[in-house]
């Protein structure tokens, strides 16, 4: 038993909201708002995007500082340090630092250029843009739901 049983209970509730928030988010999108605005001329939908990503991504920065936070202190508050750490909280915590790696590159790199497109008003290099963030959130999403799988069942694992 933790020595702070509330602390550990409050730390693992924010590690599950900020990951809900990230992959729900990511879900919402890509399987909702993506099918929806491909519909519009990219005049629309580009700039529609550019909104979007401006409000989710400080959601994203968020939930990746308590996921980490959380999670550690949950790694040593719950399991004593990285050395009696059971494997699904490894491999949480493998996938989950590829996810943010891919988010970061996803931010620096294509979402900058997107932004930079839409300004210049090229279509088609922001759609170029957003076809590389779209398969970016796809596999951050799939690693993201493979993540939340493990951590609602990685602790009845034998």
């Amino acid at each position: 038993m933790p020595a702070a049983p509330g602390l550990s209970v409050a730390a693992l509730i924010v590690h599950i909201l900020a990951a809900v928030v990230w992959v729900g988010g990511m879900f919402f999108a890509h399987q909702v708002l993506r099918p929806a605005a491909g519909l519009l001329d990219p005049e629309l939908r580009l700039p529609l995007w550019t909104r979007v990503f401006e409000r989710f991504f400080p959601w994203v920065f968020t939930a990746i500082v308590l996921l980490l936070a959380s999670g550690y202190g949950l790694v040593f508050a719950l399991f004593g340090g990285f050395a009696a750490l059971p494997a699904y909280v490894n491999v949480m915590q493998v996938l989950g630092i590829i996810m943010m790696l891919l988010f970061l590159h996803l931010y620096f790199a294509p979402w900058r250029r997107l932004r930079v497109a839409v300004a210049r008003q090229d279509w088609a290099e922001g759609a170029r843009q957003l076809g590389q963030i779209r398969l970016i959130v796809t596999i951050n999403l799939a690693l993201g739901l493979v993540v939340v799988a493990i951590g609602g069942s990685g602790r009845y694992w034998s």
